[in-house]
Protein backbone atom coordinates (compact mmCIF):
# COMPACT_ATOMS: atom_id res chain seq x y z
CA UNK A 1 0.00 0.00 0.00
CA UNK A 2 1.45 3.69 -0.94
CA UNK A 3 0.10 5.57 1.84
CA UNK A 4 0.63 9.69 0.83
CA UNK A 5 0.56 10.98 4.58
CA UNK A 6 0.97 14.88 3.77
CA UNK A 7 -1.23 16.44 1.37
CA UNK A 8 -4.25 19.30 1.10
CA UNK A 9 -7.58 19.57 0.27
CA UNK A 10 -8.42 21.03 -3.27
CA UNK A 11 -10.54 24.22 -1.94
CA UNK A 12 -13.95 24.92 -4.66
CA UNK A 13 -14.65 28.33 -5.67
CA UNK A 14 -17.48 28.98 -3.25
CA UNK A 15 -15.23 28.53 -0.42
CA UNK A 16 -12.89 31.23 -1.59
CA UNK A 17 -16.15 33.25 -1.55
CA UNK A 18 -16.64 32.54 1.82
CA UNK A 19 -12.96 33.21 2.50
CA UNK A 20 -13.53 36.93 0.96
CA UNK A 21 -17.19 37.21 3.03
CA UNK A 22 -15.11 36.32 6.53
CA UNK A 23 -12.28 38.84 5.76
CA UNK A 24 -14.13 41.30 4.71
CA UNK A 25 -17.22 41.57 6.98
CA UNK A 26 -14.51 40.88 9.86
CA UNK A 27 -15.77 37.73 11.10
CA UNK A 28 -19.75 38.54 10.46
CA UNK A 29 -20.46 36.92 7.40
CA UNK A 30 -23.90 37.50 6.23
CA UNK A 31 -25.04 33.86 5.72
CA UNK A 32 -22.98 30.25 6.45
CA UNK A 33 -20.75 29.24 3.39
CA UNK A 34 -22.98 27.21 0.88
CA UNK A 35 -20.85 24.12 0.18
CA UNK A 36 -22.68 21.80 -2.66
CA UNK A 37 -22.20 18.06 -2.42
CA UNK A 38 -20.99 18.49 -6.52
CA UNK A 39 -18.51 21.07 -5.56
CA UNK A 40 -16.84 18.37 -2.42
CA UNK A 41 -16.99 15.68 -5.14
CA UNK A 42 -15.85 17.39 -8.02
CA UNK A 43 -12.80 19.02 -5.78
CA UNK A 44 -12.00 15.55 -4.17
CA UNK A 45 -12.19 13.85 -7.56
CA UNK A 46 -10.05 15.73 -8.94
CA UNK A 47 -7.31 14.48 -6.20
CA UNK A 48 -8.10 11.29 -6.87
CA UNK A 49 -7.64 11.35 -10.44
CA UNK A 50 -4.07 12.78 -9.75
CA UNK A 51 -3.71 9.74 -7.21
CA UNK A 52 -4.57 7.52 -9.70
CA UNK A 53 -1.97 8.74 -12.36
CA UNK A 54 0.91 8.50 -9.94
CA UNK A 55 0.11 5.38 -7.94
CA UNK A 56 -0.99 6.51 -4.69
CA UNK A 57 -3.64 4.14 -2.51
CA UNK A 58 -4.35 6.78 0.31
CA UNK A 59 -3.65 10.49 1.35
CA UNK A 60 -4.07 12.03 4.03
CA UNK A 61 -6.11 15.23 4.12
CA UNK A 62 -5.52 18.69 5.69
CA UNK A 63 -6.53 22.06 5.18
CA UNK A 64 -3.92 24.03 3.11
CA UNK A 65 -1.68 25.45 5.84
CA UNK A 66 -0.46 28.91 3.77
CA UNK A 67 -4.51 29.66 3.42
CA UNK A 68 -5.31 28.98 7.43
CA UNK A 69 -5.41 32.91 8.03
CA UNK A 70 -4.17 32.64 11.71
CA UNK A 71 -2.86 36.33 11.78
CA UNK A 72 -5.89 37.57 10.33
CA UNK A 73 -7.49 40.12 12.91
CA UNK A 74 -9.88 39.34 14.76
CA UNK A 75 -9.70 35.35 15.76
CA UNK A 76 -13.01 34.83 14.76
CA UNK A 77 -11.74 34.96 11.37
CA UNK A 78 -9.72 31.76 11.90
CA UNK A 79 -12.38 30.06 13.90
CA UNK A 80 -15.14 30.17 11.35
CA UNK A 81 -12.71 29.28 8.32
CA UNK A 82 -10.71 26.78 10.11
CA UNK A 83 -14.28 25.19 11.04
CA UNK A 84 -15.35 25.17 7.27
CA UNK A 85 -12.03 24.12 5.93
CA UNK A 86 -12.41 20.91 8.54
CA UNK A 87 -15.84 20.26 7.30
CA UNK A 88 -14.49 19.84 3.98
CA UNK A 89 -11.73 17.83 4.81
CA UNK A 90 -14.30 15.91 6.49
CA UNK A 91 -16.93 15.49 3.74
CA UNK A 92 -14.22 14.50 1.57
CA UNK A 93 -13.21 11.81 3.34
CA UNK A 94 -17.18 10.51 3.38
CA UNK A 95 -17.63 10.81 0.25
CA UNK A 96 -14.49 8.77 -0.93
CA UNK A 97 -13.73 6.65 2.18
CA UNK A 98 -11.31 4.27 0.47
CA UNK A 99 -8.82 7.14 -0.38
CA UNK A 100 -8.84 9.89 2.31
CA UNK A 101 -7.97 9.94 5.96
CA UNK A 102 -8.84 13.50 7.99
CA UNK A 103 -5.98 15.67 9.36
CA UNK A 104 -7.24 18.76 11.52
CA UNK A 105 -6.30 22.17 11.02
CA UNK A 106 -6.33 23.97 14.25
CA UNK A 107 -8.08 27.57 14.96
CA UNK A 108 -4.20 29.20 15.98
CA UNK A 109 -4.45 33.02 16.36
CA UNK A 110 -1.88 35.05 16.28
CA UNK A 111 -0.35 34.58 20.32
CA UNK A 112 -3.18 33.23 21.46
CA UNK A 113 -2.65 30.09 23.85
CA UNK A 114 -2.97 27.08 22.10
CA UNK A 115 -5.57 26.09 24.50
CA UNK A 116 -8.20 27.85 22.67
CA UNK A 117 -7.76 24.86 19.74
CA UNK A 118 -8.27 22.24 22.13
CA UNK A 119 -11.85 21.66 21.53
CA UNK A 120 -12.05 21.76 17.88
CA UNK A 121 -9.35 19.49 17.95
CA UNK A 122 -11.15 17.00 20.44
CA UNK A 123 -14.31 17.61 18.60
CA UNK A 124 -12.70 16.18 15.22
CA UNK A 125 -10.82 13.08 16.41
CA UNK A 126 -13.40 12.03 19.35
CA UNK A 127 -16.61 12.55 16.90
CA UNK A 128 -15.45 12.74 13.52
CA UNK A 129 -12.42 10.80 13.26
CA UNK A 130 -10.04 12.50 12.21
CA UNK A 131 -6.06 11.14 13.06
CA UNK A 132 -4.52 13.98 13.50
CA UNK A 133 -3.79 17.57 13.10
CA UNK A 134 -1.59 20.53 11.89
CA UNK A 135 0.46 22.75 14.17
CA UNK A 136 1.64 26.10 13.18
CA UNK A 137 4.76 27.28 14.93
CA UNK A 138 4.45 30.74 13.95
CA UNK A 139 0.22 31.64 13.94
CA UNK A 140 1.50 35.76 13.18
CA UNK A 141 2.61 34.55 9.79
CA UNK A 142 5.87 36.78 10.06
CA UNK A 143 3.33 39.99 11.12
CA UNK A 144 4.70 40.62 14.40
CA UNK A 145 6.79 39.09 17.36
CA UNK A 146 5.98 35.03 17.10
CA UNK A 147 4.92 32.49 19.96
CA UNK A 148 7.79 31.03 22.14
CA UNK A 149 9.80 27.93 20.54
CA UNK A 150 8.45 24.94 20.12
CA UNK A 151 10.45 23.25 23.54
CA UNK A 152 8.36 26.13 25.35
CA UNK A 153 5.61 25.25 28.11
CA UNK A 154 3.65 28.04 25.79
CA UNK A 155 2.70 24.86 23.76
CA UNK A 156 2.22 21.98 26.85
CA UNK A 157 -1.56 22.49 27.10
CA UNK A 158 -1.57 21.39 23.35
CA UNK A 159 0.98 18.51 23.95
CA UNK A 160 -1.14 17.18 26.74
CA UNK A 161 -3.75 16.89 24.21
CA UNK A 162 -2.07 14.90 21.78
CA UNK A 163 -0.73 12.80 23.91
CA UNK A 164 -4.33 11.97 25.61
CA UNK A 165 -5.65 11.90 21.83
CA UNK A 166 -2.48 9.79 20.90
CA UNK A 167 -2.53 11.30 17.55
CA UNK A 168 0.81 13.36 15.57
CA UNK A 169 1.19 16.84 15.02
CA UNK A 170 2.90 17.68 11.29
CA UNK A 171 4.89 20.66 12.32
CA UNK A 172 3.78 22.94 9.29
CA UNK A 173 4.26 26.94 9.25
CA UNK A 174 1.09 28.70 6.92
CA UNK A 175 1.73 31.81 5.32
CA UNK A 176 4.76 35.08 5.48
CA UNK A 177 3.78 38.79 5.37
CA UNK A 178 7.48 39.24 4.90
CA UNK A 179 8.18 40.01 1.74
CA UNK A 180 11.69 38.92 1.97
CA UNK A 181 10.34 35.17 3.19
CA UNK A 182 8.10 33.38 0.74
CA UNK A 183 5.87 30.67 2.09
CA UNK A 184 8.69 28.16 1.35
CA UNK A 185 11.18 29.60 2.13
CA UNK A 186 8.99 29.91 5.86
CA UNK A 187 8.20 26.39 5.98
CA UNK A 188 11.90 25.79 5.95
CA UNK A 189 12.46 28.01 8.23
CA UNK A 190 10.70 27.28 11.01
CA UNK A 191 10.76 23.73 10.28
CA UNK A 192 14.72 24.43 11.72
CA UNK A 193 14.21 26.55 14.46
CA UNK A 194 10.96 24.20 15.61
CA UNK A 195 13.36 21.39 16.16
CA UNK A 196 16.19 22.92 17.81
CA UNK A 197 13.57 24.78 19.77
CA UNK A 198 12.13 21.08 20.37
CA UNK A 199 15.61 19.36 20.92
CA UNK A 200 17.30 22.04 23.35
CA UNK A 201 14.32 21.75 25.70
CA UNK A 202 12.79 18.86 27.95
CA UNK A 203 9.40 18.39 25.92
CA UNK A 204 10.11 14.79 25.52
CA UNK A 205 10.84 14.34 29.12
CA UNK A 206 7.77 15.84 30.17
CA UNK A 207 5.99 14.02 27.28
CA UNK A 208 7.90 11.07 26.22
CA UNK A 209 4.74 9.77 23.78
CA UNK A 210 4.77 12.98 22.13
CA UNK A 211 4.35 12.15 18.23
CA UNK A 212 5.73 15.23 15.88
CA UNK A 213 6.60 14.89 12.33
CA UNK A 214 8.58 17.77 10.61
CA UNK A 215 7.89 17.82 7.23
CA UNK A 216 9.89 18.77 3.74
CA UNK A 217 12.55 17.03 4.56
CA UNK A 218 13.21 18.69 8.62
CA UNK A 219 14.03 21.88 7.13
CA UNK A 220 17.96 23.09 6.88
CA UNK A 221 18.63 20.21 9.38
CA UNK A 222 19.59 17.15 7.24
CA UNK A 223 22.07 19.29 5.36
CA UNK A 224 23.79 21.02 8.46
CA UNK A 225 24.24 18.01 10.82
CA UNK A 226 27.95 18.68 11.41
CA UNK A 227 26.78 21.81 12.98
CA UNK A 228 24.11 20.93 15.31
CA UNK A 229 26.36 17.93 16.22
CA UNK A 230 28.69 20.30 16.90
CA UNK A 231 26.86 22.40 19.02
CA UNK A 232 25.70 19.29 21.19
CA UNK A 233 29.24 18.09 22.19
CA UNK A 234 29.96 21.70 22.88
CA UNK A 235 27.02 21.83 24.94
CA UNK A 236 27.58 18.62 27.05
CA UNK A 237 24.01 17.11 26.68
CA UNK A 238 22.85 14.07 24.68
CA UNK A 239 24.72 13.93 21.32
CA UNK A 240 22.48 15.78 18.61
CA UNK A 241 21.37 12.74 16.18
CA UNK A 242 20.16 10.62 19.70
CA UNK A 243 17.89 13.60 20.23
CA UNK A 244 17.01 13.58 16.75
CA UNK A 245 15.33 10.10 16.87
CA UNK A 246 12.30 11.51 18.66
CA UNK A 247 11.16 13.43 15.68
CA UNK A 248 9.71 11.83 12.68
CA UNK A 249 10.38 13.60 9.18
CA UNK A 250 8.11 13.31 5.45
CA UNK A 251 9.78 13.17 1.91
CA UNK A 252 8.03 16.37 0.63
CA UNK A 253 11.64 17.62 -0.69
CA UNK A 254 11.43 16.51 -4.40
CA UNK A 255 14.78 16.30 -4.63
CA UNK A 256 16.92 12.42 -4.92
CA UNK A 257 19.88 13.74 -3.44
CA UNK A 258 17.83 15.70 -0.74
CA UNK A 259 15.87 12.47 -0.04
CA UNK A 260 19.26 10.23 0.03
CA UNK A 261 21.19 12.80 2.43
CA UNK A 262 17.64 12.27 4.95
CA UNK A 263 17.18 8.73 4.91
CA UNK A 264 20.96 8.25 5.64
CA UNK A 265 20.90 11.15 8.19
CA UNK A 266 17.65 10.25 10.07
CA UNK A 267 17.41 6.71 9.15
CA UNK A 268 14.40 5.08 6.84
CA UNK A 269 12.28 4.13 10.26
CA UNK A 270 11.93 7.61 10.72
CA UNK A 271 10.74 9.06 7.58
CA UNK A 272 7.10 8.97 5.68
CA UNK A 273 6.29 9.17 2.35
CA UNK A 274 4.68 12.02 1.50
CA UNK A 275 4.01 14.52 -1.70
CA UNK A 276 1.51 17.12 -1.03
CA UNK A 277 0.49 17.01 -4.53
CA UNK A 278 -1.38 18.88 -6.21
CA UNK A 279 0.77 21.39 -4.56
CA UNK A 280 3.89 23.25 -4.90
CA UNK A 281 5.96 20.26 -6.49
CA UNK A 282 3.51 20.11 -8.93
CA UNK A 283 5.21 21.49 -11.79
CA UNK A 284 7.16 19.49 -14.39
CA UNK A 285 10.60 18.33 -14.24
CA UNK A 286 12.68 19.16 -17.52
CA UNK A 287 14.97 16.28 -16.78
CA UNK A 288 12.81 13.07 -15.74
CA UNK A 289 9.52 14.26 -17.51
CA UNK A 290 7.38 13.77 -14.36
CA UNK A 291 6.32 16.49 -11.98
CA UNK A 292 8.55 16.98 -9.09
CA UNK A 293 6.00 16.07 -6.48
CA UNK A 294 5.70 12.35 -8.47
CA UNK A 295 7.85 10.93 -5.50
CA UNK A 296 7.56 7.05 -5.80
CA UNK A 297 9.64 6.20 -8.91
CA UNK A 298 12.40 8.59 -7.33
CA UNK A 299 12.03 6.60 -3.95
CA UNK A 300 11.95 3.32 -5.62
CA UNK A 301 15.05 3.98 -7.95
CA UNK A 302 17.34 4.86 -4.72
CA UNK A 303 19.40 1.56 -4.95
CA UNK A 304 20.77 1.17 -1.38
CA UNK A 305 17.06 1.23 -0.05
CA UNK A 306 16.16 -2.84 0.85
CA UNK A 307 12.34 -3.64 0.05
CA UNK A 308 11.91 -3.35 3.80
CA UNK A 309 12.97 0.30 3.96
CA UNK A 310 10.67 1.19 1.01
CA UNK A 311 7.66 -0.67 2.81
CA UNK A 312 8.30 1.27 6.04
CA UNK A 313 8.58 4.51 3.71
CA UNK A 314 5.52 4.11 1.93
CA UNK A 315 3.22 2.07 4.31
CA UNK A 316 4.47 1.18 7.80
CA UNK A 317 5.99 4.07 9.51
CA UNK A 318 3.15 5.73 8.64
CA UNK A 319 0.77 2.95 10.17
CA UNK A 320 2.70 2.89 13.47
CA UNK A 321 2.62 6.32 14.05
CA UNK A 322 -0.69 7.15 13.12
CA UNK A 323 -2.57 4.81 15.59
CA UNK A 324 -6.01 6.29 14.92
CA UNK A 325 -5.53 4.81 10.88
CA UNK A 326 -7.90 2.16 9.88
CA UNK A 327 -7.54 0.25 6.26
CA UNK A 328 -11.31 -0.05 5.82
Amino acid sequence: MIIDSHAHVVVPPESYRFMGELVASRANPASRPKLTDDAVRTAGQSIVDIMDAVGTDIQFLSPRPYMQMHSVKPAQVTRLWTAHMNDLVQRTVEMFPTRFRAVAGLPQYRDESPAACLDELSFRVNEQGFIGCLLNPDPTEGDGAPPPGLGDEFWYPLYEKLCELDIPALIHSAGSCQPRESYTLKFINEESIGITSLLSSKVFEEFPNLKLIFPHGGGAIPYHMGRFRAWSVRAGGEYFDDRLKRLHFDTTTYDKNALELLFKTVGTDRVLFATEKPGTGSARDPASGRDFDDLKPVIESIDFLSEEDRRNIFECNCTRLYSRFRKD
